[in-house]
């Protein structure tokens, strides 16, 4: 069975609270978290130490427990960047 597209393998979150995604196609894309500072449910993403605490696992972006957006979120409302050489 096919894998997803969305499914993210690796993150790494940036100081001005975006996250470059990896995801199982092999895009890189740049999503922007600020708009999620806004609501109560991610508001202690404010926390920059905490924010940059994000990890890929179980095919999404997750800081704790309690604190990870849907990966399909994460596919559909990012931009596609260059990879790097």
């Amino acid at each position: 069975m096919k894998r997803p597209v969305w499914l993210v393998e690796d993150v790494k979150p940036q100081r001005d609270y975006t996250l470059l995604i990896t995801f199982a196609d092999g895009s890189r894309r740049l999503y922007d978290a600020r708009p999620l500072l806004e609501k109560e449910l991610y508001a202690i993403l404010k926390n920059p130490a905490f924010f940059l605490r994000a990890r890929a696992e179980y095919g999404t972006v997750v800081w704790s427990d309690d604190v990870d957006i849907a990966p399909e979120h994460l596919y559909e409302c990012s931009r596609r960047v260059e990879k790097s050489a």
